[in-house]
Parts: structure tokens; sequence; C-alpha cells
């Protein structure tokens, strides 16, 4: 009697179709205090799943970042067209038009949502992708014209990423410091990833001053010209940060694993179908 009535709730629990994961909240716009929690997890396999409530973020390429997440998306940041010999199609990306680098003009038809960071007619873009395990919104900025001292009026977007639970940001290629109202648009990020090449985006005085006030527990170096830069940038961090340098191309995130003090984590950048030792 108990299998007849079980069998039929069964059968319609193994017909029903999977549903998209449900977001964890984030705290991007609360403002609250750092997380205290344990050390950061690595691991370098792109391909590999992810622990529940978990991101992993792989350094691609000069400002291209993958963020995967827990459910299975793929989203790419600064994305120019090529992420290397090892076919992926994302199911997010999104692009600056500062330079070529940074965006490509014809993107693979097959990705779901190119998300530009910038408006043909000078007005902000306002993303707001709700894609249920992860919400990506827009924060946008001016930049400088390109050939002539003149600003582009919004022509920059901060991109941010919640997702289990964290608020994930790329500034970009960002020119001047986030006005206060910016700053609260973009809210509280738990992991920011950060052009430090000093003279064509942010001087680095000024994108240390925006990294203390953004409060991130992690950030991650790009757009930076080989060592000197790197060294640069890293030499100027106040005794605050905390700084690891990491022959790994990605690492696993949780908002249980931030680092108790913000630290810098630099990240080896591998083209996708590339090892850590480059094959």
């Amino acid at each position: 009697m108990l299998l007849r009535i079980l069998l039929p709730m069964i059968l319609v629990f193994a017909a029903a179709p999977l549903v998209a994961q449900d977001r964890r909240p984030s705290h991007c716009i609360a403002l609250v205090q750092d997380t205290p929690g344990l050390e950061v997890l690595w691991q370098a396999g792109f391909r590999d799943p992810l622990p529940a409530n978990t991101v992993r973020l792989s350094y691609v390429d000069h400002s291209m970042y993958l963020i995967q997440t827990p459910g299975g998306l793929n989203m790419v940041t600064d994305f120019n067209g090529f992420l290397g010999p090892e076919p992926l199609i994302p199911d997010v990306v999104t692009m600056n038009h500062s330079h070529s680098s940074h965006w490509t003009a014809a993107p693979d038809p097959a990705i779901p949502h190119v998300l530009r960071g910038w408006d043909d007619l000078g007005d902000p873009v306002d993303h707001n992708l709700d894609l249920g395990e992860v919400l990506v919104r827009s924060v946008s900025t001016d930049i400088r014209g390109r050939y002539s001292p003149d600003v582009e009026r919004n022509g920059n977007a901060i991109f941010i990423f919640e997702v289990a639970g964290l608020c994930i940001g790329h500034l970009g290629h960002l020119h001047h410091e986030p006005t206060p109202e910016q700053y609260a648009a973009i809210g509280r990020l738990d992991v920011v990833m950060a052009p430090i090449d000093g003279g064509m985006t942010l001087p680095l005085p000024v994108m240390i001053n925006v990294l203390r006030r953004l409060r991130s527990s992690v950030i991650l170096p790009m757009h930076y010209f080989g060592g000197p830069s790197l060294s640069t940038f890293l030499a100027g961090m106040p005794e605050d940060f905390r700084v690891e340098v990491r022959s790994d191309r990605a690492l696993e995130v949780s908002l249980r694993s931030l680092p108790s003090d913000p630290t810098v984590i630099v990240l080896q950048p591998r083209f996708l179908g590339f090892n850590d030792d480059g094959q």
C-alpha cells in the first residue's frame, strides 16, 4: 500500500525539470565589516566541479578573468574574443571599449549574454542581469578620450557579480576615482579585480586609495605589463594589506574562506588549454 502511494510521487519528482539555483543573498550594498574566516582555497583546474557556495576565479590574460559558479555558469570579464585553445562558450561576457584588448566587435553568437560596458550615445549602460544563481550589474564611469584629452562620458563600466553570497567586482579600464555616488552604487566588494598599470588607467597612489576605500578582502591585480609594473604596485601597498604571490592561475573562494585582512593575491595568467607549467 505504501509503495502504491509513494510511486506516483517518485515519478512526478523524476519527471520534473531542473530549475536554476537560487542566489544566496550578498551584502554588496550593506557595507558590513570584513568577514573573518579561513584561508583562501586554491585550485587551478577550471573544468573541476566546485563545492557549494564557492566561486572560482581564473586569470586568463590582461584583464580577462573567468568567473565560475557552483551551478556551472561561466562568465568572462573584458572579453576580447580569445580565451585560448581550450573550447569554451561562456554564458556571460562583459566588455569595455577603451582599448581593443578589452572587447571584440564579433563575439561568438553562441554566447547567450554579451554585456557591453558603454553605450554608443554616451548614456550609462545600467546592466542588471539576473540569472537566478548570479546577478550581474554595472556602474558606469567616464574615460579619457581616445585621441584627445576630452572625457568620454560613461565609457567604462565596473561590473559586479553577486553570487554565493559574495560581491565580486571588476574595475575595467578605470580612469578616475569613483564619485561618492558611484562608490555607494558599487557597495562593498569582497573580491576586486583592479588594473595596476599605473598610467593607462589610474596612477598607482590613486588606485591604492580606491582599493582602501572599497575595503575588499581579496584584491586581484590585472592589466599590468611585466614584472617591474607589478613590483612597483606591490611595493606601494600599505602595511595593512597582506601580499601573496602564487604560481597558480586560479583561486577558489567562499564567503567563509575570505581572509580576515585585506590581501593582494597575485595570480599567473594562463590561456585556457594551458596548465600552470605553460603546456
